[in-house]
């Protein structure tokens, strides 16, 4: 191990950081159960070293040297990620994209941008914008995720209903593989050259190699924004209202319906006490914008929709990324999580109704409740949230384990999807085969052992263990 680092320094100089706060700090992402671990000082052991290199070759140079000491590697970008994708128990080197930052190039004809995998989310934002434009994504973990990171989870945004989730931006991708070979695909707007190579690193959580740069296709800043919101008497009613909207081709880039218990903790001032709860948000020319609105307003009526005020929208707006920490929870005894999944029109009732009642049997429940965030021609997502707090705290993993469980029977057995955007990690990894079948999960293997043969990259990540 000595050798390994040795030679790291011998590359990177002071950039391989040993320091055991620096070591500790890069234990683990921000999973309820590592915070919990954390917590309750049982969290794994530093890696052995941080690493942070600068380019693109020097990357491919730190895993090269890891592959040839049978060392793992660990991808550490803004640490935002919330399923366990980062966990170290003391024998990785944990390579960090920090220095991987900045704006690479920017076409204003061609409505293009590349950056750094390290670049954090907002300041590439911020970035495009000085020239007019906008990424339009947004995660709640914005200002806290990277570029690489974005990617690497097939991340999805607030804004996904008008314009998409990550893989319907990304332009182009650099990647470096486990042997250290770079791969490049080429920034084109559409491309019939065999299977997409994008597509292959996107979602795979640092299992399939490093992500340097990433290219986006960008959108002209919206020349309008307007916001408005209903309330309905139920939750059925405001899916089949935002069915219709979508169905009929209006793209609102905001489509949020909260359940009665979310509408109540959030929108009671704008009669969404007992109500389910609708916020909307137009943006793009003017005279799109306002045309829009009255039709998916007409939309909404139709469907028992009552108009509740803009203001519900604006409010929204300035606390929408504003959370408390989990471990605030913690150390009162509630565990708390969300788990987002998705499911066609036909099946997320279905799905909604199940899920509640399947944690609502679970020991100490304090809430369950959920509200659609993403939604599409064929279906819409559902974002669970569950709180407890059993009697005896000593239990606070094995109820959040079997809240977790539940909610996925309950996705699988009505035939939806048990990830939307958060992605794999640990915590659904046991899931996928349900998901995937046998077939898709020998694929999945199979890709993992051609590139990654000795199983080095983020183990314990994405791939079921067994048979």
């Amino acid at each position: 191990m000595n050798e390994l680092i040795e030679g790291l320094r011998q590359r990177l100089g002071e950039r391989v950081l040993t320091d055991e706060a620096v070591r500790a700090a890069h234990r683990r992402d921000t999973w309820v159960m590592g915070e919990l671990a954390d917590l309750e000082e049982r969290l794994g052991d530093p890696p052995l070293a941080v690493v942070e290199p600068e380019s693109t070759a020097e990357v491919a140079d730190v895993l090269r040297d890891c592959r040839a000491a049978r060392i793992p590697v660990i991808t550490y970008g803004g640490g935002s990620g919330v399923c366990g994708g980062v966990r170290t128990d003391g024998c990785e080197v944990v390579l960090s994209t920090r220095r991987l930052e900045g704006l690479v190039e920017l076409d204003a004809r061609d409505a293009t941008a590349r950056f750094r995998a390290g670049t954090n989310g907002l300041a590439a934002e911020k970035r495009v914008q000085q020239d007019g434009f906008t990424i339009g994504h947004w995660p709640q973990s914005i200002e806290l995720a990277c570029v690489g990171g974005l990617v690497a989870t097939r991340s999805a945004g607030q804004y996904s209903t008008g314009y998409g989730n990550i893989e319907d931006m990304l332009l182009a991708l650099e990647v470096v593989l486990p042997d250290g070979s770079v791969v490049r695909t080429r920034s084109t707007p559409r491309a019939s050259a065999g299977p997409d190579l994008r597509q292959l690193f996107l979602g795979s959580e640092g299992t399939l190699g490093v992500i340097t740069e990433a290219a986006f296709s960008l959108r002209p800043l919206p020349e309008a924004s307007r916001g408005q919101a209903f309330h309905f008497p139920d939750l059925s009613a405001g899916l089949e209202a935002i069915r219709r909207c979508v169905q009929t081709g209006w793209t609102p880039p905001v489509v949020r319906l909260y359940d009665a218990i979310e509408s109540g903790r959030q929108f009671a001032e704008w009669g969404g006490e007992e109500r389910a709860f609708l916020l909307l948000l137009h943006e793009g020319p003017a005279a799109r914008v306002e045309l829009e609105l009255r039709e998916v307003a007409a939309l909404c009526e139709a469907a028992g929709g009552v108009a509740a005020g803009a203001a519900a929208v604006d409010d929204w707006l300035e606390r929408r990324n504003h959370v408390p920490g989990f471990r605030t929870f913690l150390e009162k005894g509630i565990v708390v999580d969300t788990i987002e999944v998705a499911a066609t029109w036909s099946r997320v009732e279905a799905l909604y109704e199940q899920t509640v009642a399947s944690l609502n049997q679970v020991d100490g429940i304090l809430t369950a409740s959920a509200h659609s965030s993403h939604s599409y021609r064929s279906g819409t997502n559902l974002y669970f949230t569950f709180a407890a707090r059993p009697e005896d705290p000593t239990r606070l993993a094995e109820i959040y384990r079997e809240c977790w469980r539940r909610t996925m029977e309950a996705t699988l057995a009505c035939g939806g999807g048990i990830a939307h955007h958060h992605g794999i990690g640990r915590v659904r990894r046991d899931f996928l085969a349900a998901e995937l079948g046998r077939g898709g999960v020998g694929l999945l293997r199979s890709v993992k052992h051609a590139l990654d043969p000795a199983g080095l990259f983020n183990p314990g990540v994405l791939i079921p263990d067994g048979d």
